[in-house]
């Protein structure tokens, strides 16, 4: 429950800068300065998403590595288990 609170806290004041910097944007008159908001806006957007796509192809990547691990594992237990005690 001590967690839980700054966890919280910290959710809220994390998020709270992203969505006042996609408003801001709304407001600026000059339609140039507008513009460049919203570029500026939308490479940090697609940084963001590029990140999750490496993210996201890392995790695949690990998930196969440990299905590989998985089935050595099944194959190494069926050897031992194979292995005539007492012969």
């Amino acid at each position: 429950m001590k967690l839980f609170a700054p966890v919280m806290l910290a959710l809220l004041f994390g998020a709270a800068p992203t969505l006042a910097a996609v408003e801001q944007c709304r407001f600026i008159q000059a339609k140039p300065e507008r513009e460049a908001c919203y570029e500026r806006q939308e490479t940090a957007l697609a940084a963001k998403r590029q990140a999750e796509t490496a993210r996201a192809s890392d995790n695949a990547k690990s998930m196969e590595s440990l299905e590989q691990m998985k089935h050595e594992d099944i194959e190494l237990n069926r050897q031992l288990h194979s292995i005539c005690r007492g012969c």
